[in-house]
């Protein structure tokens, strides 16, 4: 696999510091049912990696400490740690909410029987990826019968309530372009989705959260293989909205990588890009110092990958960040 760090260190991406903690996003290891071609975190079912129990009892420890409002579960799959129903019940236990990144097909895993009805009792907002309507789209880009067993999943929430506009058991879907492009404008295909959804299996879904592609790790790596990594960084760049910059996820959010270390972002942490904090270097603080420390206002650890985050209508965990036109071209 191509390495994409090199590629985008010795950024101008502006410089931006942190706000206060309003999510903390867990990876609790990269094992995965599926192996997908944009996946940014090269999960898959040979993974091995997950957090142990030292660090899964901190993460507790830290909402109540920073009374931090929103827990963000993701992987790999989440649901495949096995400590995963504990750390859902006792972060629920504390009254933060909790988001499980489900790919949906985990639903009908073997093991897996009672998830969705767990995940309903407690309240947990489910963020399902879902690539497309169309079946030959959502197959091509995440392999054979992935979308029967999505469409699956999803009806299966649809029975205990999830999806519908006037109830509390949120259901949001994730897009992510198959290719080398900026996804389109989120709106609008929010509203195809919701159609053509309801119209082919009659599932409902409350948002629809459009995500970029990031050229890092399996699919910058493929970028590489193509020689299209560097027409790519440049539809980012051209596309750069310093408006989004105000919403972008870095500035409210701490990712968790499954040995417990601390990260401005997601991405950052699989590209090993160390959470800064101070001014004149950089280091990997952890978990435990969470119950300390308050990392507000100390600079973000950015390189050119961030111009993914900023392009258009930006693109975060929760989806568009703005109102965007039609993409330029660079």
């Amino acid at each position: 696999m191509h390495a994409t760090l090199p590629r985008l260190l010795g950024t101008d991406f502006p410089l931006l510091r942190r706000r206060g903690l309003a999510t903390l996003q867990v990876n609790l290891g990269y094992r995965c049912n599926q192996s997908c071609l944009h996946c940014h975190v090269n999960a898959g079912p040979g993974r091995t990696e997950q957090m142990d129990d030292a660090n899964l009892a901190l993460i507790p420890r830290v909402l109540a400490a920073r009374r931090v409002p929103t827990l963000d579960l993701t992987g790999g799959a989440p649901e495949l740690h096995p400590r995963f129903r504990d750390l859902v019940r006792a972060a629920r236990g504390l009254g933060a909410h909790v988001i499980d990144r489900c790919n949906l097909t985990i639903l009908s895993e073997p093991g897996q029987e009672d998830l969705a009805e767990l995940l309903a009792e407690h309240g947990v907002e489910v963020l399902a990826s879902l690539p497309g309507y169309l079946e030959e789209n959502v197959n091509a880009q995440r392999g054979h019968g992935v979308y029967a067993r999505s469409i699956d999943g999803l009806r299966r929430l649809n029975a205990l309530g999830y999806g519908r506009q006037d109830g509390e058991r949120r259901l949001n879907l994730v897009y992510n372009p198959g290719d080398a492009s900026l996804p389109p404008a989120q709106a609008g295909l929010e509203v195809a989705f919701k159609r053509e959804l309801w119209e082919r299996h009659g599932i409902v879904f409350n948002r629809l959260y459009v995500l970029a592609n990031m050229p890092i790790c399996r699919f910058g790596s493929t970028l590489v293989s193509r020689g299209q990594f560097t027409a790519y960084l440049a539809l980012l760049k051209a596309n750069h909205c310093r408006e989004n910059l105000d919403q972008v996820m870095c500035r409210d959010l701490i990712s968790v990588d499954w040995q417990g270390r601390l990260f401005n972002c997601d991405f950052n942490q699989q590209l090993g890009l160390a959470m800064r904090t101070e001014e004149s270097g950089e280091a990997w603080p952890h978990l435990r110092d969470l119950l300390e420390t308050d990392y507000a206002a100390t600079p973000i650890a950015v390189a050119d990958h961030c111009y993914g985050c900023t392009a258009g209508q930006g693109s975060s965990c929760g989806g568009a960040l703005g109102d965007a036109g039609q993409p330029a071209t660079p």
